[in-house]
């Protein structure tokens, strides 16, 4: 009695699984999911290793024939809120991108075109918007080097200059309660930043699904600005320059939004995203899990590999007893947004790592800064666009990428890695690129996203 399995037995040629993948994708678009020929699924292209680094090695176990009916991982990219200090989380992207082309043989490769589906609040939604927005439908807008180079550009824009050690802009605020050049600012930066020849750019206009948060004053609840609904209805369609104003649109520094979408029929009262949920890799990882029309094959955890960006929680003045007994109010004001901030990102990141760690994965990798010894940053460092605080935050991102990486574990705190966040980001850009090879090997599609309608002109 042969001893091979029914698997083995009986190979299917490779024209057969072409039949095979050809009858799956109508079947699941028509009857799965529900669409007719007005509306099209997107199967992205499997990216090619270069000639000179073959893909699969003969006997490798990750041959075609071990990993063809594999589901394979759904790449996930989440960005923390920050103000200024989302120049990090810029570096990080930075790096990642570099890295993406040097393990891909590919110069022109991109952060859009290695993650399925990316998150951010406040300044991580203006990123998240500049790396997957497109004007063609091909190539992204922005590269992830001129995310943190943005900030960097149009901080006194967004954030009114003036924030120095003496309260600043939150000190002028309070004194005389304008915000109206800081709004200005930041929308003149957004709709510049979101527009092709006359039209203005909205979340159908991004390659993969994204997903930017703000927190509606009018129904007192956070609200979820998705690439998917978008495609969906007119109704959840919004001009991206609002998005990213809404989802930083810090109270205080700057007005909050009223928005409707492009039909006119939903509208909201925006304010900063960070409120809602400063660390948005849960909002990502649940997006996945219950959207069976574009990843139709996610299980758990186990099928989803993430990256997740935060802006540092060691890098600002600590507060002793004596300083802060006699707070009032308005004393209060800054620090506890912050504490909140910070702890809602933290209890995001410990629920993560130990659902990962649960099911024994490590495809999760969580970077930000854990310290620095150039010295501690101002009160107003999320705040500040002087040059002397980028230059400051530009030199303490090129740090952390050096720094040891911070592990949630199970049940047990953090520890410090032995590799550095440096070396996380390199091992995450080969594991991207190596499952996006794999794509091209599977008989069914891994993902399969939503196209919107074409335009009647």
């Amino acid at each position: 009695m042969s001893s091979n399995t029914p698997s083995e037995m009986q190979e299917p040629s490779i024209d057969t699984d072409k039949l095979s993948y050809e009858i799956f994708s109508i079947l699941e678009s028509k009857f799965l999911f529900g669409y007719d020929d007005n509306q099209k699924l997107w199967i992205p292209k499997p990216i090619s290793p270069p000639a000179s680094e073959p893909m699969v090695q003969p006997g490798d176990e990750n041959s075609f024939p071990a990993i063809k009916n594999q589901r394979g991982k759904i790449c996930i990219l989440s960005i923390d809120s920050g103000g200024m200090k989302g120049i990090l989380c810029g570096k990080a992207l930075a790096y990642l991108e570099k890295a993406l082309k040097s393990k891909s043989g590919n110069p022109n490769a991109r952060v859009a075109d290695y993650f399925d589906v990316a998150a951010g609040s406040s300044v991580g939604g203006i990123f998240t918007a500049m790396l997957f927005a497109t004007r063609d439908n091909n190539q992204p807008i922005f590269t992830a080097e001129e995310t943190w180079r943005f900030l960097a550009d149009n901080g006194k824009r967004i954030y009114r200059s003036g924030a120095g050690k003496n309260g600043g802009i939150l000190k002028k605020i309070l004194k005389n309660g304008s915000t109206g050049s800081s709004s200005n600012g930041m929308e003149k930066a957004m709709k510049e930043a979101f527009t092709a020849g006359r039209r203005s750019l909205t979340l159908k206009d991004t390659l993969k699904p994204v997903l930017i948060p703000c927190y509606d004053l009018s129904s007192t609840a956070p609200f979820l600005f998705s690439r998917a609904d978008a495609l969906e209805t007119d109704s959840f369609d919004f001009p991206l320059w609002e998005v990213c104003r809404a989802t930083s649109a810090e109270p205080g520094l700057s007005g909050p939004v009223l928005m409707q979408s492009v039909d006119g029929q939903t509208k909201c009262v925006a304010v900063d995203g960070g409120l809602a949920m400063s660390n948005p890799t849960v909002a990502a990882i649940t997006h996945v899990l219950h959207n069976k029309q574009e990843f139709p094959f996610v299980r758990g955890v186990e099928d989803l590999l993430v990256l997740s960006l935060g802006t540092g929680q060691l890098l600002e003045v600590s507060y002793e007893y004596e300083q802060v007994k006699t707070w009032r109010l308005k004393d209060w004001a800054k620090p506890m947004a912050r504490i909140s901030g910070d702890g809602s990102a933290d209890s995001v990141d410990q629920t993560v790592a130990m659902a990962f760690q649960q099911c024994r994965s490590s495809n999760y990798v969580r970077i930000q800064a854990n310290g620095s010894s150039l010295g501690r940053c101002g009160p107003n460092v999320d705040t500040d666009p002087s040059p002397s605080n980028v230059k400051l935050l530009m030199e303490i991102g090129e740090e952390m990428l050096k720094q040891k990486n911070v592990e949630s574990i199970l049940f047990g705190g953090k520890r410090i890695s032995e590799e550095s966040n440096m070396e996380k980001l390199d091992w995450f850009a080969g594991e991207l690129v190596l499952e996006h090879q794999r794509r091209s090997c599977r008989i069914a599609p891994t993902v399969a996203f939503k196209q919107p309608s074409p335009k009647i002109n």
